[in-house]
């Protein structure tokens, strides 16, 4: 198996050369260069063409974020690990939005280190336990706001009245239900369909289901 080729980007020298030490020593590593900011490692990424990336996040002038942003829009195969010091939230989601394939706390050991790039190279996903809680919680957080803007334009009544379509009910059903006149219903309906841009009910009441309804209710 071939070695896998390494770029360190740090502005320590002295975390350059433990990281270059570290992967010399264990073998099966490359370091083929080195950079201290963002700049230096976006042109040496073009010259290089590393296999791996170990990217600071915090650098002189612009952040390793923004680096490893622009190295992926031009090089998408190159896989690039984003090392902080620091467990803030907003930047762990900033260096995976900007296409980083993991994130890690340079507290983390030698050994899980390596592991982190060998796994990367092998195209899995592995992430700081200390981290994952929080991606996870972030997931489901975005996850429920899609879901509650699915229904941003409908008013209370509206969900309701798409809630019993949603169990099947007719319109008079529904107006029995709900204490409204059966025309109201019929017109609550209309405006619905038309709000969520679905054909008709059958539509209306898989979209209700698939956006999880009941929970906003």
């Amino acid at each position: 198996m071939s070695e896998q080729r390494i770029m360190i980007v740090d502005d320590h020298e002295v975390v350059r050369l433990g990281l270059r030490d570290l992967l010399t020593h264990k073998g099966g590593f490359e370091v083929v260069a080195e950079a201290r900011t963002a700049k230096e490692a976006i042109e040496k990424a073009e010259l290089h063409q590393p296999d791996v990336i170990l990217m600071d996040i915090r650098l002189p002038g612009a952040s390793g974020i923004e680096a490893c942003a622009a190295i992926k829009q031009k090089y998408p195969h190159i896989k690039i690990i984003m090392l902080t010091s620091y467990e803030e939230d907003e930047m762990l989601f900033s260096a995976l939005r900007a296409g980083a394939e993991t994130y890690l706390l340079k507290q983390i050991d030698g050994q899980s280190l390596i592991q982190a790039i060998e796994a990367v190279g092998r195209d899995e996903v592995l992430l700081d336990p200390s981290v994952t809680k929080r991606v996870l919680d972030e997931v489901r957080r975005a996850k429920r706001q899609e879901e509650a803007e699915a229904f941003a334009d409908l008013t209370a009544q509206e969900m309701q009245v798409l809630n019993l379509v949603s169990e099947g009910k007719t319109n008079r059903e529904i107006a029995q239900a709900l204490f409204l006149g059966e025309g109201t219903v019929r017109n609550y309906v209309s405006n619905i369909l038309s709000k969520l841009n679905v054909s008709n009910r059958a539509e209306a009441a898989a979209y209700a289901v698939q956006h999880h309804l009941k929970d906003y209710l």
